[in-house]
């Protein structure tokens, strides 16, 4: 039940682009087109959970039992930027079109502000190994659920008749702030 809660927490309410406001950058960049929402939404998913394991194994294994604790965030920084590599050259492997369609955005998933704030969330909240990965994966679906449901709602302001000094950032920050306003609702859940 514990494992449940921590994910539903991470996904909904506290949801890391509509609750914390961390990777508002992928947020709006990439939420134009749903397939290319979806594509980067699984990509930053895999990069959290893996960043969940990988720095709970280095901040309980290595930084904490040599006090090293204050090497946090360059250790995870460096933890981060190794795991985007790897994850770029997978998708660059496996899907060339998936590749171009992330563009510039894939290698920002290094400085998406999420992916550090999931590493020391999970460190501060002292979560053992499972929990963390749990944390990871629903902080990955809720990213993944922001960014699908904005690209759903962009897709369709595309073909609504939005009056001329609300098209392009206005009315997508106003629906921004809506949804962050809708995900409030989840708050009283658990």
């Amino acid at each position: 039940m514990e494992l449940f809660i921590i994910f539903i927490s991470a996904a909904l309410i506290n949801n890391f682009v509509l609750s914390y406001f961390l990777g508002i950058c992928p947020f709006i960049g990439v939420s134009n087109k749903l397939t290319s929402a979806i594509s980067m939404g699984m990509a930053t998913t895999f990069v959290m959970t893996l960043t969940a394991i990988v720095s709970w194994l280095l901040y309980n294994l290595i930084l904490i039992p040599y006090n090293l604790d204050f090497l946090q965030i360059p250790s995870f920084i460096l933890v981060i930027a190794s795991l985007v590599q790897f994850v770029e050259m997978v998708i660059k492997k496996v899907s060339q079109p998936l590749y171009r369609a992330l563009g510039i955005f894939l290698p920002l998933i290094t400085t998406n502000c999420a992916i550090l704030g999931l590493a020391l969330l999970a460190s501060m909240r002292n979560y053992n190994f499972l929990e963390s990965v749990i944390f990871g994966l629903g902080a990955g679906a809720g990213f993944t659920l922001a960014l699908v449901i904005m690209a759903g709602i962009r897709e369709e302001l595309d073909l609504a008749d939005v009056p001329k000094p609300f098209r392009g950032a206005p009315i997508t920050l106003i629906v921004a702030g809506i949804l962050a306003l809708a995900f409030m609702g989840f708050a009283g859940m658990i």
